[in-house]
């Protein structure tokens, strides 16, 4: 139990800052408020209907990840109970065992990856599309930096070998 709360850990105590100075007292306040809320496991147990050694085990079967505080007790997320929601959705409404759960996550995460890079590149290419677009004429006789000049015609020449 931590300030007569059951499983919550305080983000703000008016207490303990109402004696500063505005300015440090804002500061502090607009930085707690960034920080994310957090649940024990007892408070995720109840939520979710689960023993706390269910808990437990996923987190040795790396299904979960909570953080600790610095006295070694497990701090559960929202996103740890997002992903706590789709272990529990996987396991009692699809069937699914505890290995099949590992490479669900698995292949999401890496979806989730391959689809940032996606995006990333996709942005690349909208940012750079005037330089693409260019890319298939030479540069003007002269002009280049290139160690070996090409006039336009060798260069027409390689595009029709190329393309039979």
């Amino acid at each position: 139990m931590v300030n007569g709360k059951s499983g919550v850990v305080p983000i703000y105590d008016p207490v303990l800052f109402d004696h500063l100075p505005f300015t440090i007292y804002h500061l502090l306040r607009m930085r707690m408020k960034r920080k994310a809320k957090t649940y024990t496991i007892s408070a995720v147990a109840d939520q979710y209907g689960v023993h706390p050694q269910t808990l437990r085990l996923y987190e040795r079967e790396g299904l979960l990840k909570p953080s600790r505080s610095e006295g070694n007790t497990r701090l559960y997320t929202d996103p740890d109970l997002e992903r706590l929601e789709l272990i529990l959705s996987l396991t009692r409404d699809l069937g699914v065992n505890l290995a099949g759960v590992e490479i669900i996550l698995n292949m999401r995460e890496k979806m989730n990856a391959m689809q940032q890079e996606f995006e990333r590149f996709f942005q690349y290419l909208q940012s750079h599309a005037e330089e693409l677009t260019n890319f298939g004429e030479p540069p003007a006789e002269g002009t280049s930096d290139a160690l070996v000049t090409l006039t336009r015609a060798a260069v027409l020449r390689r595009r029709s070998v190329s393309r039979s």
